[in-house]
């Protein structure tokens, strides 16, 4: 009896461990599948002289000398990438942050309405905008700047950071601004020694998306910009193609180096957008 007992139970571990295998061997062919892109691009990046027919499967012999030409020819399109897209995260903040606060706790009339308007500009396309925004530039001077691409790449993360923001927000328990507003804070100060502080992990995911959307803006850049003098690393590229287009190894070179920083700050601040995203949905 006993072992007639042990049988079934034995039957159904192995089925368990099976499936948790065949689950495993799925998961990691669908990885392999959607990295194998970012593989071929560094596999590409990492063979000197190669034509895009011709590339090898594996790097036999490995060269930077790609990575060289980009530096040197797209070195300070990525500089400007770089200036760029951390000046878009301090207006959009900047301007998120109040916005996002103003909407969680003041009881505005209207602010389901602005929330769900806020929303629906990210549905517009950008193309629309950045023509519309063109003609803005062109009066006010700002066709050609940095300054006109940081505030086009801030709008870009603006909505969702409002978004985000007043989620997490509203989670935050109104008699922790009562009590330091008690203790002879103003509304601004409380704003900017409570609720900001509190607010740590949803600002960074925040932060961290209008980076990534400013890092990776191309209509912007291209319609904003008539010239050299402000060129970011989409813009670099896609230049780049035209002029190099049988130097596939320093394109290829030059998109790793591209890739390279938002990948940084997805690993580094992983566990800050994974508190900032779910923060808000816990009151």
């Amino acid at each position: 009896m006993k072992q007639s007992t042990n049988q079934p139970v034995n039957r159904s571990t192995r089925s368990a461990r099976l499936r948790s295998a065949w689950n495993t061997a799925a998961a990691l062919l669908i990885l392999a599948v959607l990295l194998f892109p970012v593989y071929w691009m560094l596999n590409t990046a990492l063979q000197p002289d190669s034509s895009i027919a011709a590339t090898q499967w594996f790097p036999t012999s490995p060269s930077l000398k790609n990575f060289d030409t980009a530096i040197s020819t797209q070195g300070r399109s990525l500089l400007t990438s770089l200036g760029v897209a951390l000046g878009a995260v301090v207006v959009c903040l900047a301007l998120a942050a109040p916005a996002a606060y103003g909407l969680a706790r003041f009881g505005l009339r209207g602010s389901q309405g602005v929330v769900f308007a806020t929303l629906i500009t990210q549905m517009v396309p950008g193309i629309v905008i950045a023509n519309a925004m063109y003609s803005a530039y062109a009066e006010l001077g700002l066709v050609n700047s940095y300054l006109g691409l940081v505030f086009a790449d801030a709008s870009l993360g603006l909505p969702f950071a409002i978004v985000l923001l007043r989620a997490f927000m509203v989670s935050i328990p109104g008699e922790v601004v009562e009590a330091a507003m008690v203790d002879g804070a103003n509304r601004f100060t409380a704003f900017v020694r409570i609720v900001l502080p509190m607010s740590r992990n949803a600002l960074i995911t925040a932060g961290l998306f209008t980076f990534l959307f400013a890092w990776s803006d191309f209509i912007f850049a291209l319609t904003l910009n008539t010239t050299d003098d402000v060129r970011p690393i989409t813009l670099g590229i896609y230049e780049f193609v035209g002029a190099h287009v049988s130097d596939w190894g320093a394109v290829m070179a030059t998109a790793v180096l591209s890739a390279v920083p938002a990948a940084v700050l997805l690993v580094v601040a992983q566990k800050y957008i994974a508190a900032g995203i779910t923060g808000g949905s816990v009151k």
